[in-house]
């Protein structure tokens, strides 16, 4: 009996702060999108290619989880080459990150306009987190489309995951 009772309230607190530990859950979470540079692509103009992004809660399933957060702000934006092998993303004299959401428009979320000649497989974006992207978060699904100008022409088709950070704080019910 004695080990019961607490075994009992620890119950009784998970249940009753479910709302509470997922927006603490909920304070940075991620969105992926992996976006495809053709090699037909042509240098110095700028081209665009489009994505979903997909977030941990549609991965397990979880619809309810945008219900606990607001004031909701990109924290980072990172692209990675993975395809093929040791590709290095200096192919890209500028780069754009744009998201949209259902009918709430498209908003630009990070950029780097001096990609260096040297930079590897992976390039950490400047961010503009001036506004809250809460439409775009809690809608039913985010495409990314990401803008650039190429440096040089690709020989093959590149691979590229995008993955976007976002903040927020606990909305209270």
């Amino acid at each position: 009996m004695k080990k019961l009772l607490p075994l009992v309230f620890v119950a009784t607190l998970a249940i009753a702060g479910c709302a509470t530990v997922q927006s603490i859950i909920k304070s940075t979470f991620p969105y992926t999108a992996n976006i495809i540079i053709p090699a037909s692509g042509k240098t110095g103009t700028t081209i665009s290619a489009n994505s979903s992004a997909t977030s941990i809660d549609q991965v397990f399933g979880n619809q309810n989880g945008t219900n606990y957060i607001k004031e909701v702000r990109i924290a980072s934006a990172k692209l990675t080459a993975y395809n093929p092998a040791n590709t290095s993303l200096s192919m890209f004299k500028s780069v754009k990150l744009f998201i949209s959401s259902g009918s709430s428009g498209e908003v630009m979320v990070a950029s780097r306009n001096d990609v260096q000649a040297n930079i590897g497989s992976d390039l950490v974006l400047d961010i503009d987190n001036s506004r809250f992207l809460d439409n775009y978060v809690k809608g039913s699904s985010i495409s990314v489309r990401m803008e650039y100008v190429l440096r040089n022409n690709t020989t093959a088709d590149i691979s590229i995951k995008t993955s976007l950070s976002f903040t927020s704080i606990p909305k209270t019910q």
